[in-house]
């Protein structure tokens, strides 16, 4: 199999915010919400700030080596492990929640481009040395987020009364037979066997979401040398310790955070997501619940569990692993504990992102280069020859439904159903009109001026007629087209919010990866559409 690709600017794509797409243009006004730009340049400032903060790497790489002692792991894994403990190594790192199966393939799409940049650097910055990793958010709690994957279409979706952390949860009964039940419709595709074969070995009953999903990705990706980080650890999460001590009595980051919103607001932007007083969640025996102070104690919602500040202070000693970050503070966590430069995450991640520069100046903590995530459409050449055969072009797809076909019709039969000729010269006849008319009576410039509006209305409306009736000429045509959009854009949405990397992988193997990985994109912040020949 081979791809060819294609590049969209952004903005064609209808598919990122305005702030994300100001950041990406690097607007001025946006300046000062981040640190440095998503350059070679940026990065290189980005590790001269990080030189000058160290992060604890020997517990970094010893939580490292015991996670990935419970699996058979490359040599080029445990190489990057041990580079971890060089002060001229630096992460480049995107994250994700443990989505079941991998989720929608933007999923994979960060991960090829976190695995991608670090190879780029490596070469254009011979000095240092990168290592891509993966931050697993194996602490989210929304459960209806996560449990689910779509194939050809359809939603299945894990069902269990387990609640709390996602990544905590145990594989059951439930979540295997839902493997069963997509073997016969994977099993015929050329790598659908080694597929469903992977996933019984590592979504196997007993095992947590949290270790199936790092088993599958380090089968996935372990080759690349990527580094899974499962940051529900008492060990890592010690290192952030002052952090959580400091929202827990202090509560900075809601007031640190509420003051960049507001300048954002003042810049005409909207929020993408809003601090509580702590944003701290308590996570412990099936429940993640917010903490809030009340009075002079600290109360665990939707429990009967309560803390006064001594107590509170010890739990955080003695169990850090019972403090869970909500997304205000997740990203303070993540550089706490990593040798990060780059963060490489989606336009969400990004606009949120983008509101905490003051946060991680107020707890001294570098601000990461952000990057945009890879966006790809990955067009079968099934479609791809319908799409050429109708005289279109991929990118035409992105254009809304009535003006794709419009576009069709205009390329591919009808030359003379537009009448462009018509309006030129109704403007020229009643241009001359009006001319002759102010020599004679100007006061009737303005009624020659409403026959014209009333005129080139009625023009516009036969148009869309005569567009109507070729409409109907071409009716297999026109669901031909309906029927690539539906592939192409499942649910109205990209691509790749919905599509699981099941099917492809069943369909293409570890071939689908390297092409991902040859056509995808570092520092260029493109949209890529990749057609296969």
């Amino acid at each position: 199999m081979n791809f060819f690709s294609t590049r969209l600017p952004y903005r064609q794509t209808g598919a990122l915010s305005k702030l994300v797409l100001d950041y990406l243009d690097r607007v001025d006004q946006l300046k000062d919400f981040y640190a440095y730009p998503p350059t070679l340049q940026g990065i290189e400032k980005t590790i001269e700030d990080r030189q000058k903060h160290a992060v604890n790497r020997k517990v970094l790489v010893d939580e490292l080596k015991k996670q990935y002692a419970t699996v058979a792991h490359s040599k080029k894994v445990g190489e990057n492990i041990e580079a971890l403990r060089n002060e001229k190594t630096f992460t480049i790192t995107t994250a994700h929640q443990n989505n079941l199966f991998t989720g929608p393939l933007y999923f994979t799409y960060k991960i090829i481009h976190a695995i991608k940049l670090t190879a780029e650097l490596n070469d254009s910055l011979p000095g240092y040395r990168f290592v891509p990793v993966f931050y697993m958010g194996t602490e989210d709690a929304d459960f209806a987020e996560l449990n689910h994957f779509y194939l050809d279409g359809e939603k299945l979706e894990w069902k269990t009364d387990q609640a709390g952390a996602v990544g905590r949860m145990v594989i059951d009964k439930k979540l295997t037979s839902l493997i069963k039940s997509i073997e016969g419709q994977l099993g015929v595709l050329p790598f659908g066997p080694e597929i469903i074969q992977q996933l019984r070995k590592f979504y196997k009953e007993g095992n947590t979401i949290q270790h199936a999903t790092f088993e599958f990705l380090n089968y996935l990706f372990g080759n690349y040398g990527l580094l899974v980080l499962l940051p529900d650890n008492p060990g890592i999460k010690n290192l952030a310790n002052g952090i959580f001590r400091d929202e827990l009595i202090n509560q900075s980051s809601g007031k640190t955070v509420n003051e960049t919103l507001r300048k954002l607001e003042s810049q005409g932007y909207k929020s993408q997501a809003h601090p509580r007083e702590i944003n701290l969640f308590y996570l412990n025996d099936g429940i993640r619940e917010r903490i809030e102070k009340q009075g002079v104690s600290w109360k665990v919602l939707n429990s009967k569990i309560n803390f006064s500040k001594s107590e509170l202070i010890k739990e955080l000693e003695t169990h850090p692993e019972r403090f869970s970050p909500n997304v205000i503070l997740r990203g303070i966590y993540q550089e706490a504990i990593l040798p990060n430069v780059v963060f490489i995450g989606g336009g969400g991640e990004l606009s949120y992102w983008l509101q905490y520069k003051e946060l991680f100046e107020y707890f001294n903590i570098p601000f990461p280069v952000l990057v945009l995530r890879n966006s790809f459409l990955v067009i079968e050449k099934r479609w791809q020859e319908i799409i050429v055969g109708l005289g279109l072009d991929a990118e035409d797809f992105f254009l809304a439904e009535n003006q794709l076909m419009k576009k069709w019709l205009m390329k591919s039969h009808s030359k003379n159903m537009q009448l462009n000729g018509g309006f030129t010269d109704a403007e020229q006849l009643y241009q001359a009109i009006k001319d002759q008319v102010s020599r004679v009576d100007p006061s009737l410039v303005k009624h020659v001026e409403a026959l014209k509006t009333n005129t080139l209305y009625r023009l516009q409306e036969l148009e869309k007629k005569i567009l109507k009736a070729e409409k109907r000429k071409y009716a297999d045509q026109q669901r031909q087209i309906e029927k690539i959009r539906l592939n192409l854009f499942p649910n109205g949405q990209l691509q790749e919010r919905t599509d699981n990397l099941l099917y492809y992988y069943s369909k293409w193997g570890r071939d689908f990866l390297d092409e991902l990985y040859k056509h995808s994109l570092s520092l260029e912040q493109e949209f890529t559409i990749l057609q296969e020949k």
